[in-house]
């Protein structure tokens, strides 16, 4: 019923967080899928320190043991080879691509969304159809993901120059556009109340063909569930350019997975999106873009 286009393991356990917690395991999250009616899921390595990952491991695996794995590639642009043109990255990008990576991401580098380096790896994703999966931040130095100012000015300046790219927004900074940004609290965390103002988000989504939407975590189901009246039109006009997720990091995600999960059917079997909508959303857009 689903295809989660969002959502992390590991197959060795890390370094635990501060509260103890670790990365679902490939076996517990199948199990979960099973459970919820979740299909296949599309694998987000880590691409530095100890959380980092084999994609090559990844590959192999989703090749062998588990057939529902859809494995993305990951890198860092600082740390790869990157020069002024390009080089390097690209053949990174297309490696990635050969072994049979289907895209990019989750891309979390700190830096701003002009950044040169940046602009080489959209440059080497664009040339190579990979599409890319990006975590927004508020500015470099602060957390992670790629900088951008209030209303996505400088994605809004890549959407232009990387027009056959798919760029799959994802994050907090991101979604909190649904809606007017009133504070800086707004971009850090999850707005609340009915939006009876349109955001920055949908006006890009409108003009950018190749903008698209990650619904995972608590950041994209917030921008939904904050007003279902608003969401049924969201999720209706961009049909074509969303996609579920989980953003599963743990097991303790596997509750609001499910939740998750509930809230796209209610909505259909209310008839507030269509049937044909859901099934979009829920698997259809994932099966084209990735070529499944």
């Amino acid at each position: 019923m689903f295809i989660d286009i969002h959502v992390h393991t590991r197959f060795t356990p890390v370094m635990p967080r501060k509260d103890g917690s670790n990365y679902a395991s490939p076996d517990e999250l199948e199990a979960f899928y099973k459970q919820a009616g979740i299909e296949k899921a599309v694998i987000l390595p880590g691409s530095s320190g100890h959380k980092g990952q084999s994609m090559e491991e990844l590959v192999h695996m989703s090749k062998t043991k588990y057939p529902w794995m859809i494995p993305f590639g990951n890198l860092d642009p600082v740390k790869v080879e990157n020069n002024a043109y390009g080089e390097g990255i690209e053949d990174t990008v297309k490696y990635l691509k050969d072994i049979g990576c289907k895209g990019i991401g989750e891309v979390t580098t700190n830096i701003w969304f002009d950044d040169p380096f940046m602009l080489n790896l959209f440059a080497a994703c664009e040339t190579h159809q990979m599409p890319l999966i990006f975590h927004v931040s508020v500015r470099p130095g602060y957390s992670y993901g790629i900088a951008d100012d209030q209303g996505l000015p400088r994605l809004e300046l890549c959407l232009k120059l990387f027009k056959d790219l798919k760029f799959l927004g994802h994050s907090q900074a991101f979604w909190a556009e649904m809606g007017p940004i009133t504070s800086l609290q707004d971009r850090l965390g999850y707005p609340k109340g009915k939006i009876t103002e349109e955001g920055r988000l949908p006006q890009l989504m409108r003009k950018y063909p190749n903008l698209c939407g990650d619904l995972s975590a608590g950041s994209g189901s917030n921008a939904l569930m904050r007003d279902r009246e608003y969401a049924a039109k969201f999720l209706t006009e961009f049909q074509d350019r969303l996609y579920f997720g989980t953003d599963i990091c743990a097991t303790r995600n596997f509750e609001f997975a499910q939740n998750y999960c509930n809230f796209f059917i209610d909505m259909r079997d209310k008839g507030e999106i269509s049937a044909e909508v859901f099934e979009k959303v829920a698997r259809g857009n994932a099966i084209k873009l990735l070529r499944l």
